[in-house]
Parts: C-alpha cells; structure tokens; sequence
C-alpha cells in the first residue's frame, strides 16, 4: 500500500493479515462486476489527503454517498462539480454558519479541511451504487477502528467529532485523556434537530485547538 510514509509505516502490519488480504480482494471482484462509490483510487484520499502526524481533528462518517458523482474518498465530502448537495451536508453547513458565521458554501468539496488537518474517515470506505451500507461487514470496520486506535495513541491532542448513534460507539476506542470526544445526533434530516444543531462543534474544536497551542482549523471553504 501507498498511503502515504507515516500512514504506511502505522499499518503496516494490517496490511498484511488475512482479513485485510481477503477484504482487498473482495473489493478488487466488486470493481469489476458491480458499480461501487468511491472510484477505485481514490478509496483512500481521507488518508492521503491527511497524514497521520498532522491530524487536528476527525470527523467520522458512516459509508461513503451511493449516488453517481458524490463519493471521493471523504466523510461528508463530495466532488467541487456536483450540483445537488446531500442533505446531511447542507445541515452541517447549516450548524457551521450558526456556529461560525461561516458563509454556505455552494459546492461541497471539503478538500480544505482535510489539507488543514481535519481527517475525514467513513467507517466503511466503500458501498455499492444505491445500496446504502451494501460493504457494511465485509472487514472495512476492522480497519477504520485500527485507524482510530492509532491516532488515539498520537501525542498530539486530536478533537473526535463523533456524530450519529454509529460514531458514537466509537468513543470506546478513544481512551487517551490528552485528546477532546465532542457527540451530537448525526447531521441527516431525519436527527439534525435533536440536538446536531446548536452542538457548536466547530467553535469547540477550535477552542481546544487554541488551548493546546495548535493552529486553529479555518473552516470557511472556497
């Protein structure tokens, strides 16, 4: 695997056991037989885009978007040409304006973010066209809480914004004191308003960005 040097170095050893093995195989049969979201190389951009040593903060995201055109590899991110955000984004853009200020973005690349520090992880990191949570199972699990287990070890402090019942669960892998468990309902039509709006997750990230030293994220997009 080529992630990058720090990532590639932390997962090594996953790389190389069995479930991991199977599961790339699986993935490599179902590329050629079914449509899957994301495409194939870009599977891992919450990776690339965000090394291991530079991460700030980690927004966890369930499966990537099933439609044509959405999914690239980021929670909640879909491409700059997509002319119909997701609801889900519009509401975290929704939260971020209230929080912030921030004006709304009209496209829904979070590429920046993930540049600054922000990693953006599904727990599952690929799906099948309109199956929502069609790859739930097969071994992606195993390896995004792997994920999440180092950088829990990382020195650094790290905000875990952790929205929806799913990400919740995942507090429990989140044992260092050093780091910030922010959890509110998932930002989707159908939970944002018991209680994702209002969280002021942004503004507390930042603030604890600040209070550690560590160069706040500047969430406003372009």
């Amino acid at each position: 695997m080529i992630l990058n040097k720090n990532w590639d170095n932390a997962l090594k050893d996953e790389f190389e056991k069995g479930y991991f093995k199977d599961l790339m195989k699986k993935i490599e049969d179902e590329y050629s037989t079914e449509i899957i979201h994301p495409d194939k190389d870009e599977i891992f951009n919450a990776y690339k885009y965000t090394d291991l040593n530079e991460i700030k903060a980690v927004i966890l995201g369930q499966d990537p978007y099933h439609g044509p055109g959405q999914a690239h590899g980021l929670s909640f991110s879909v491409k700059r040409d997509l002319k119909k955000l997701p609801p889900s984004l519009k509401n975290i853009y929704k939260e971020l304006y209230n929080d912030l200020n921030v004006p709304i973005c009209d496209h829904g690349e979070l590429i920046s973010w993930a540049k600054q520090g922000v990693f953006l992880l599904n727990t599952v990191l690929t799906v099948k066209e309109h199956k929502a949570a069609s790859h739930a199972g097969i071994g992606w699990e195993v390896f995004t809480d792997k994920t999440i287990e180092i950088i829990n070890e990382n020195d650094k402090p790290v905000v875990f914004m952790l929205w929806g019942n799913d990400a919740g669960k995942k507090e429990a892998l989140i044992t260092s004191k050093r780091h910030l468990v922010l959890k509110a309902p998932h930002p989707s039509p159908l939970a944002a308003y018991r209680g994702f709006f209002g969280c002021g997750h942004f503004g507390k990230c930042n603030q604890f960005l600040r209070d550690n030293n560590i160069t706040e994220i500047d969430w406003k997009l372009k």
